[in-house]
């Protein structure tokens, strides 16, 4: 199939604005490829005091010199019910790695924190900074310069996208991605929501709320809707990093285990030492970023994603804005319904044909790069697949076509929606994001009177006074990464879900986040520049009329001009210590804006005079 004009145009505007920084990035790659393996720069020394804890025949290999060794950096904790799987990976790893002649050592564990259980807490102010501290903290496990690969073990809303801007800041290195599977289904999301919305209501009472949570979450492996975490597993398949069909295997099966010792052989065959040397630059280049993003829009991804995938994009030269997601949201089919903007669960969406019918269905309608590099080959197609384990062996048969569950996944022929699940919105308020796969048509113009809060909680205490019981866009700002961190605000859902459904006209503006899962009221998100950077959102006032249309992308504030000419900004309050918060204040100060990837890490983007944003 010929590839779409669209994508084609996209992905080569991409490449020009990219051209100083990407060739900037290949060349300090190149550069810190030019010995191998690795560890024979260092000292005896240096040798010994990397290999002294090793068993023995490890030993052995790594005096050899040639055997690759392989790093694992691990996310692995026991208290996220997501990560607690990684306790038995190591091993698994280190034993395929030696059946593959190779050796593999932890070299690093990183910080992995959940954001459902700082949902509305002032933990939440660490969670987007925490990506970056991620990156740095596996930069401290490789920078003992002795590996010759890495096993990158992540699940989470912030950990893989901080995993991989690691991995591509060491982009000389072969890297393989390692998931670890969704926990079983427990009661349906769409039940657990209602229970939230009676509760809000004053309808359940604590202990029913606690009982549906724990019904919902209630053992090891990934939550089971379809935010952040497995946005992140669904875009390392497009990507090429995954062994082929591992993203949403279950944690607890037999296949995982192979699927996981299958990625740790398939490293130790990209590895210099092995004579097929296929580094991580040489897979994440232009073509696999726009596969990424089309992707994360032809599934309904997380609205985080605008985000991530442009800081990911950066740490590899690579120049990402909101307008290429835009425009590739035109061309790009909804094919895929789980909640939020479904009914199903992964675990259904999984065996219904998942990523393998998906990819399939997008790289048969023209709209993804198939003459790509991955972990396993040259062509995409090897991930229009999903893996079995037979005769003592894993193997790959084709994924079904569409049709197993047409209320899960529609063919690219018929889609659920014509147009992917992302929108941008600008206007004299800044530009921003809006997930609208799963906001109905109905509910995706709203022009009504703003309501200005400067937090969370002040929009909970207007909804229990019975403020808000009207048509009304609620905007709350002063919640941008300079001002705290840019925390997500998901409580704000319930509420203004039971305003919507009340017949009422909601919109939320704001220059914060929400989560992953979040959908059915609009919401202008990422508002940028934010109101710690003086942003107009900063001046908006109680009763000021705003129109958020997310059909003709309008975000505007219907005032006269003169009026909004007068008006100073709003001061932002800063972050308050405790919980840690007082460490991060020299992110807030250096962080970049949403746009940019919300970052504190320099990449060649910046170096190289290409990190201004087009349309800004």
């Amino acid at each position: 199939m010929t590839l779409h004009q669209t994508v084609e145009d996209v992905t080569r505007r991409i490449a020009e604005r990219s051209a100083p920084s990407r060739t900037a990035y290949r060349a300090a790659v190149d550069r810190a490829a030019t010995d191998w393996p690795a560890r024979q720069a260092l000292s005896c020394t240096n040798l010994a005091h990397g290999m002294a804890s090793a068993p023995l025949n490890d030993k052995l290999r790594l005096r050899e010199i040639k055997p690759a060794n392989l790093a694992i950096i691990t996310s692995y904790n026991d208290m996220l019910s997501a990560h607690q799987p990684y306790a038995r990976y190591p091993e698994i790893l280190k034993q395929a790695a030696r059946d593959a002649g190779a050796v593999a050592q932890v070299a690093s564990g990183v910080p992995a924190m959940c954001d459902g259980i700082t949902q509305g807490q002032p933990g939440m102010e660490l969670s987007l900074f925490s990506r970056d501290i991620i990156a740095m903290s596996s930069a401290v496990g490789l920078t003992h310069n002795t590996f010759d690969g890495g096993l990158w073990l992540g699940v989470c809303d912030k950990i893989v996208p901080g995993l991989l801007i690691a991995a591509l800041r060491f982009g000389h290195l072969p890297a393989v991605f390692v998931p670890a599977g969704p926990m079983g289904s427990g009661i349906t999301n769409s039940e657990k929501s209602r229970v939230r919305q009676r509760f809000y209501a004053g309808e359940a009472t604590r202990e029913e709320l606690l009982e549906s949570e724990l019904a919902a979450y209630h053992s090891a492996g990934t939550c089971t809707f379809y935010g952040t975490a497995n946005s992140n597993q669904l875009l390392m398949e497009f990507m090429g990093l995954h062994v082929p069909g591992a993203a949403f295997v279950p944690h607890d099966s037999g296949l995982r285990d192979q699927l996981s010792a299958e990625a740790a052989k398939r490293l130790v065959a990209l590895t210099a030492t092995a004579g097929r040397y296929r580094p991580i630059a040489d897979i994440v280049d232009e073509r696999a970023v726009v596969n990424a993003v089309v992707g994360l829009l032809a599934t309904g991804g997380s609205s985080n994603h605008t985000i991530h995938l442009v800081a990911i994009a950066r740490a590899a030269g690579i120049v990402l804005t909101w307008d290429d997601f835009d425009e590739l949201s035109g061309v790009v089919p909804l094919l895929s319904k789980v909640y939020p903007n479904g009914q199903a669960d992964i675990n259904q969406f999984h065996a219904a044909g998942g990523v393998g019918t998906v990819l399939a269905e997008l790289l048969d309608a023209g709209l993804l790069h198939r003459d790509v590099k991955t972990v396993v080959g040259d062509d995409l197609a090897d991930y229009a697949t999903e893996p079995k384990f037979e005769d003592g062996r894993l193997v790959s048969v084709p994924s079904p076509k569409p049709g197993q569950a047409p209320d899960i996944i529609a063919a690219a022929s018929a889609p659920f929606a014509p147009e992917g699940g992302l929108r941008l919105v600008e206007g004299n308020l800044g530009r921003a994001v809006v997930k609208v796969s799963a906001v109905d048509p109905a509910h995706r113009i709203v022009e009504a009177p703003a309501q200005v809060f400067d937090s969370q909680s002040g929009v909970h205490d207007a909804y229990a006074a019975g403020e808000l019981d009207r048509d009304v866009v609620v905007v709350v700002r002063g919640q941008g990464p300079r001002a705290n961190g840019m925390p997500e605000l998901h409580k704000l859902m319930p509420p203004l879900t039971l305003l919507q459904d009340k017949g009422h006209r909601v919109a939320l503006v704001t220059d914060g986040r929400l989560s992953g899962a979040s959908g059915v009221v609009p919401a202008a998100l990422h508002v940028s520049p934010e109101a710690a950077a003086d942003g107009p959102i900063a001046r908006i006032q109680d009763g000021d009329l705003i129109r958020v249309d997310c059909e003709q992308g309008t975000l505007a504030l219907l005032v006269d001009e003169a009026d909004w000419s007068t008006r100073t900004p709003a001061p932002v309050s800063p972050s308050e210590p405790g919980l840690g918060r007082e460490l991060f204040a020299v992110f807030r100060q250096q962080v970049t804006s949403a746009e940019l990837g919300a970052s504190v890490i320099e990449t060649e983007c910046d170096s190289n005079g290409v990190s201004h944003v087009e349309g800004v």
